[in-house]
This record gives structure tokens, sequence and C-alpha cells, in this order.
């Protein structure tokens, strides 16, 4: 389902430009929640929103998001990595994560685990 509403969410999510993501607010929630394009899902919307702020805090306070990784214990297959992106973002499992620092060029093993 996502793969086919994968348009609707760049077009909703500003590209997922972090920098506007961070910005939205009540109005901006109540435009996602009605927008059919996309899975209406309150919690995951606010989460969205709240990790784009994460992420920009963590740019503000490393230099950039790789330096912040680059900070982490990346021994035992990123498991102490997994579990500190998952105390720093919303609703952010040890699966998820796995496949985001793949995504982001992490030399991680098994990121479908």
């Amino acid at each position: 389902m996502i793969d086919e509403k994968w348009s609707n969410f760049k077009k909703a999510f500003n590209n997922f430009s972090t920098a506007d993501v961070a910005k939205f607010d009540e109005k901006d929630i109540k435009r996602l929640m009605s927008d059919a394009g996309i899975v209406k899902n309150r919690a995951k919307i606010i989460a969205a929103i709240n990790n784009a702020r994460q992420f920009l805090n963590m740019e503000k306070e490393y230099g950039s998001f790789q330096s912040y990784l680059d900070s982490l214990d990346k021994s035992n297959n990123y498991a102490l990595v997994i579990k500190e992106l998952g105390k720093k973002f919303s609703r952010l499992g040890p699966s998820s994560a796995r496949i985001f620092l793949y995504s982001v060029g992490e030399k991680i093993e098994h990121p479908m685990e």
C-alpha cells in the first residue's frame, strides 16, 4: 500500500524536506489527516514532524547527521546505534532503524532482520 501511495507521501510532506516538515503545525496535521492520497495515522504524522525537528537538532549539535552517526559505537552490527536511534526518534523500531542505516550508506549487515 505504501508503494502505491509513495508519490502522494512525497508531495504531502514537501518531498521529505526536513526543514519544511519540521515547520509543520496543527494546520498541516489537519491537512495531512484529510489527504486521501496517504495513509492517515495521526501518531505517525506527529512522529514524522517531531523526527524532522530532532534530525535538524542533531545536525545543529553535531554539524551533520553523519557526524552524529559517526559518534556512536558501531560495533556488534550496529546494535547500540539502533538502540540510540530508537531513543532519539519517535516510532522508529529496530527493523526500520536497520533499513534506514542501510539506506544512508552505513555498512550494516542484514538490514532486513
